[in-house]
This record gives structure tokens, C-alpha cells and sequence, in this order.
């Protein structure tokens, strides 16, 4: 008897339906699994002849052969458990009243005893079945809310083999469909930090500089000595940038589904992602790849920021691999079959020391670096990647009596709220410019047309660009975020002193720093 079941298989964040034909024969001995199955699909024969034996059922003894449609992709992973194990008993006709099974796409890992485990990507999984105009989805009950995000497709959370083969048997009852409210969910924890920037005591200059970063989605990279407060600053950025949009969320949620980060029972990502690998990292964990494409920390940074701390401390090929991305906010990862894209339009923040012993330009401390050391260790960061962070901030130490001091802070949600008039100011700019959302994103061409100055202005964007050494690729980095303060300044024109406050955030220019 031939039974069809149907599964998926997720290529980068998109999802491909399954066709699993299970045909019992008369002839023969032991089952086989066809369709260019990996290791851990094959082994799942023996993990559905366990569950069988533990809850009742027999594995035919004759051949049963099991295809994995289409032929020519490469199937890997344990999901395509549960859908093959359901074909079999339904073609060996140990399954009662399974005609409407073909109506659902089933994914699950069995565990010896039947149960059913967590699986990875059901988000893009609910998507394509709800597009193929399937009645349902069945996934385990761990993964089941975040399926359930999807509308006009029921999604039934499950925690053994036993409840299906009853759903099936009972002409689909005994199961109810998860019911997620995804607004309400998504709206009530967009604004819950455990951190924020009223806990931090002075630095006004970088508080400034990072709301101009988060208002215009400019990347900017902090330099100063030990314990400045560097990456305290830096990981409070999310807590200033524009809520997501239900698009942003369901588009990081599908990636972070993809590739297992999601906690269990969890529904939309509903925060902008914050993403601090180590410096050891390797290029393919950053960007993304292996045999079977998993996306990488550019991409789970993807609508969020990914801080990259002590960043001369990288490997040279780590961060090299990152300037592609950065400017196409993709990044596409090819093998010798597949070749699948992944979102990577994140803002890069960065922190670095300023010499090797960390006290150059210190106000009190002197360095103790030889002559050169301080330029050589810059040249760590490639000038074609310093080129695409616009914002350059020195951090200095906090007195005594600032981190005494009983002033109150400005808080996070205060400064949210300008940095969401400037962005709403940046759309309705770009609105007829598919892919651009913000100041940062916008081409060299749209600079000319976007960034005008007066003749006040270009003069002193000339006399800083001579007097200060200042490359040419800082030029239009100067528009962009001198663009950007003028938002925040709710001003359409681009002013001198918006010039002048953009033009100091240059200092790591190549000819500019260290002599």
C-alpha cells in the first residue's frame, strides 16, 4: 500500500515541503530510505522500530521503501522522523481512518520511547504550509507557539507519537490548535530591559554620539583605555533604537528559528537582537556556511546590532569576510548544489583600546608603548573596513566626581523617543526608495541629492578635511551623519554646526590618529 505523509526541509530561512511516498512490499527484506537522506535521516529507522516496539506496534518485516521527494535535495536532520514513521504504519495498515494525514505536514524527532522532541525552523515550516494551503501543521509541543504566530493555519502541539495516531484515528479530534495572540505578546515585552542609560554616570559625549548612531543606523566603533565604560555603553544601544516592526520581528524570529537559538516555548522575537561573539570566533561562525548552510552572527544580528569587542584582537580574515555583508546587508553562502542567502543588515558597533597597553591619549596615565606601536596596532583594522564605520568616539575615564554624583540621568526610553522622530522623519524621506530605511543606508549617488550644504557649510568641511588630514573617505561619511543630527535636530538643512559635530567623529582616520 503506497501512503503519502508530508514534511519540510528549511534551506537558509525558507522552507521546502517534502513529499514522504512510503510503499510496504510483499517482497523482499528491510526497509530503506531514498532521496538523498543524510546519516541522521537513515538512523532514524532504528528509532522508529524502537518507538514501535515500545507502544505496541510491529516494524514490517518485509520491504518497505521510503522516498523523500524531491529526490534531488539533499534531506539532513531528525524532523522527517515522525512523518516517516506515520507512512509506515499507515501503509502497513496499522494506522485506522489515516486518509486525511496527507492534509497536514508533520515534523518531529521520536526518542526511543515515542516521545517527541524539539525540532528547529518551524516558523518558516508554519509559513510555507499555511502558502501550500495545507489544514495543518503538527510539531512538537515546544515548537508549537512559535508556529502558531502564523494566522489561517492550525498548528497542534504534540508530545508523543501516541496523540497523532489518536488525532488520525479519531477522524482529527482529541487535539486543539495553539491559539497565539502575537500583537499582544509582541507589544507587551518591546520595551522590557533589564538595562539602561540611566544607570550610566557622565559620558554625555558618547550617549550622544550613540543616539545619533541609533537614530541615523550608522555603525560607529569606541576607543579609549580599560574600564571606561566601552562595552557597559555599548550594550545598552538596543535600549535607544526604534521598536521592531512586526515584519523586523517575524524576520529575525525566522533566522534565530532556523538556526536553534529560539528558548522553548518562545514566540516572536520581540527585541532587537544584541549579538557579542568572542574574538575567537572563526569566519564561518560570523558570516555563516557549513555542509549544511546555517546562518552566522551577522545574521543574528540581523535588524539589531552585533558588538564586536577589543576588535584589533580578531583575526584580519574574520573581519575582512564582514565587508561584503555590511554593504549588502545579505550575505550569500554557495556550495557546490545549494546556494542560499541569508538578511545581515545589522549596525556594527566596535571598541578597541588605543595601544596595546591601553593608555594612549589617557589624561593621567602614560603610556608605555614604544614609538610606532600605537599607529601598527591601528593597522590591525584594514582601512577598507574603517572605511564603513561612520562614527569614530573616543571614550575617556570617568572623575571621581561624576560616578559620585547624585544627578539624575537621562534615561533610555527619553532618548528612544527622538531617535524614533528622526527614523520616522528617515522613512517618510525613503519611502519611495525600496531597501532604505535610514541615513546609513543611502547611496553615494542619493548623498548629492539628500546631504546639500550651504556655502558656509562646504567651506568648513574643506578647511577640516585640509587642516585635520582627514581622508577622502570620510567625506561622505561626514554627510550622512551630519544628515542625521539634523533629523534629530528636526531640521530639513543641513546647518554648520551639524557639520562641525560630525566632522570630530573622524578621529580614527587613518592620518588623523596617532601622528
Amino acid at each position: 500500500m503506497l501512503v503519502k505523509t508530508f514534511g519540510s526541509a528549511v534551506y537558509g530561512v525558507e522552507a521546502i515541503t517534502i513529499t514522504i511516498e512510503v510503499n510496504w512490499l510483499t517482497t523482499g527484506k528491510d526497509p530503506m530510505i531514498v532521496g538523498l537522506p543524510d546519516n541522521a535521516v537513515k538512523e532514524s529507522l532504528h528509532r522508529i522500530e524502537s518507538t514501535f516496539k515500545t507502544n505496541g506496534f510491529n516494524m514490517p518485516r518485509t520491504k518497505v521503501v521510503v522516498n523523500l521527494a524531491p529526490a534531488d535535495i539533499k534531506k539532513s536532520g531528525t524532523p522527517f522522523d515522525l512523518p516517516i514513521a506515520l507512512g509506515i504504519l499507515a501503509a502497513s495498515n496499522q494506522m485506522e481512518n489515516a486518509a486525511s494525514i496527507s492534509n497536514y505536514v508533520i515534523m518531529g524527532e521520536l526518542a526511543l520511547d515515542g516521545e517527541i522532541r524539539s525540532i528547529k525552523g518551524s516558523l518558516p515550516i508554519a509559513i510555507q504550509a499555511r502558502k501550500e494551503g495545507f489544514r495543518g501543521l503538527i510539531v512538537p509541543t515546544a515548537n508549537a507557539k512559535e508556529a502558531g504566530m502564523v494566522n489561517n493555519l492550525k498548528v497542534f502541539g504534540v508530545d508523543n507519537i501516541k496523540q497523532v495516531i489518536d488525532f488520525f484515528e479519531n477522524n482529527e479530534k482529541g487535539l486543539e490548535p495553539i491559539v497565539v495572540n502575537t500583537r499582544e505578546e509582541f507589544a507587551h515585552s518591546q520595551s522590557d530591559f533589564e538595562i539602561d542609560f540611566v544607570d550610566v554616570k557622565g559620558q554625555e559625549n558618547i550617549k550622544r554620539a550613540l543616539e545619533i548612531a541609533a537614530a541615523g543606523g550608522h555603525n560607529a566603533i569606541l576607543i579609549g583605555p580599560p574600564g571606561a565604560g566601552k562595552t557597559m555603553l555599548a550594550k545598552r544601544l538596543p535600549t535607544i533604537l526604534p521598536p521592531l516592526t512586526l515584519q523586523e520581528a517575524l524576520e529575525t524570529t525566522k533566522i534565530h528559528s532556523v538556526a536553534g537559538k529560539l528558548p522553548e516555548n518562545a514566540t516572536l522575537v520581540s527585541k532587537r537582537p544584541f549579538r557579542s561573539p568572542h574574538h575567537t570566533i572563526s569566519d564561518v561562525a560570523l558570516v555563516g556556511g557549513g555542509g549544511n548552510p546555517q546562518p552566522g552572527e551577522i545574521s543574528l544580528a540581523h535588524n539589531g546590532v552585533l558588538f564586536l569587542d577589543e576588535l584589533p584582537e580578531f583575526k584580519r580574515a574574520v573581519l575582512e569576510v564582514m565587508r561584503q555583508p555590511m554593504e549588502e546587508r545579505k550575505v550569500t553562502i554557495s556550495r557546490a548544489k545549494v546556494a542560499v542567502d541569508f538578511p545581515a543588515s545589522f549596525m556594527l558597533m566596535a571598541s578597541m583600546n588605543p595601544c596595546p597597553c591601553g593608555f594612549f591619549n589617557h589624561p593621567e596615565r602614560e603610556c608605555t608603548c614604544p614609538p610606532g606601536t600605537v599607529q601598527k596596532y591601528l593597522n590591525k583594522i584594514s582601512g577598507p573596513l574603517l572605511d564603513r564605520i561612520d562614527l569614530h568616539v573616543e571614550v575617556t575615564p570617568v572623575a571621581f566626581s561624576e560616578l559620585s554624583s547624585i544627578k539624575s540621568q537621562e534615561n533610555s526610553a527619553t532618548i528612544r523617543e527622538r531617535v524614533i522622530a528622526a527614523r520616522e522623519i528617515q522613512a517618510e524621506r525613503y519611502k519611495n526608495n525600496p531597501g532604505i530605511y535610514c541615513n546609513a543606508q543611502i547611496s553615494s549617488k542619493m548623498l548629492k541629492e539628500i546631504c546639500v550644504i550651504n556655502q558656509v557649510g562646504a567651506n568648513l568641511l574643506k578647511t577640516a578635511m585640509e587642516k585635520l588630514n582627514l581622508s577622502a573617505r570620510a567625506y561622505d561619511r561626514i554627510l550622512k551623519v551630519s544628515r542625521t543630527i539634523a533629523d534629530l535636530s528636526l531640521s530639513e538643512d543641513i546647518k554648520p554646526e551639524h557639520l562641525a559635530e560630525a566632522i570630530q567623529y573622524r578621529s580614527l582616520d587613518r592620518e588623523g590618529w596617532s601622528g
